[in-house]
C-alpha cells in the first residue's frame, strides 16, 4: 500500500472524515482557503467557515466567528492562520475532539502540535489538505 506511515495516517484521516471546520476561510474566490474549501465540498466534505470577519454565507455555509460557536461535530479543524496565531486555535479545537488538527502548507507550530497530540488528537502540519487528498485519495 503506502510506504510512508505519515501518508497512511493522512489517508485514514481523510477517509474517515466528513466535516471540516476551515479556520481563516476567506470569502474571496482567489484565496487559497476558499479554493481548498470549495475543493473539499466538491469531494463530499461539509465545510464550516470559521472567521469573525465573515458576514454572510460562504460556499453556501453559515460562518462562525469561533470554533466554540460551531454547533455540529467537526472531524478536521483545518487552519489557515499564521503559525504564531495557531496555538489559541488549537486550544479552541481541543474541546471539539476532532479526528485531526490540520495546519496548511507552510504552517508549522510545534507548541500547538504538542498540545493537540497531548490531547490525543492527531496533527498534520505543513501539508495542504487539497494536495494530500489528490495524492492519497484519487477521485474519491
Amino acid at each position: 500500500m503506502f510506504t510512508n506511515p505519515e501518508d497512511e495516517k493522512v489517508r485514514a484521516i481523510l477517509a474517515e472524515s466528513r466535516t471540516v471546520a476551515v479556520v481563516g476561510l476567506s470569502s474571496k474566490p482567489d484565496r487559497d482557503s476558499y479554493r481548498v474549501a470549495r475543493f473539499l465540498q466538491e469531494h463530499g466534505y461539509r465545510i464550516i467557515p470559521v472567521n469573525p470577519a465573515l458576514q454572510g454565507e460562504v460556499l453556501g455555509e453559515k460562518p462562525y466567528a469561533s470554533l466554540a460557536e460551531v454547533p455540529v461535530p467537526v472531524d478536521i479543524v483545518d487552519i489557515f492562520r499564521r503559525a504564531a496565531d495557531v496555538p489559541p486555535v488549537v486550544q479552541a479545537a481541543l474541546p471539539l475532539k476532532p479526528k485531526a488538527v490540520w495546519l496548511q502548507l507552510g504552517i508549522v507550530n510545534e507548541e500547538a502540535a504538542a498540545a493537540a497530540a497531548g490531547a490525543g488528537i492527531p496533527v498534520v502540519m505543513d501539508r495542504c489538505i487539497k494536495i494530500e487528498h489528490c495524492k492519497l485519495m484519487g477521485d474519491r
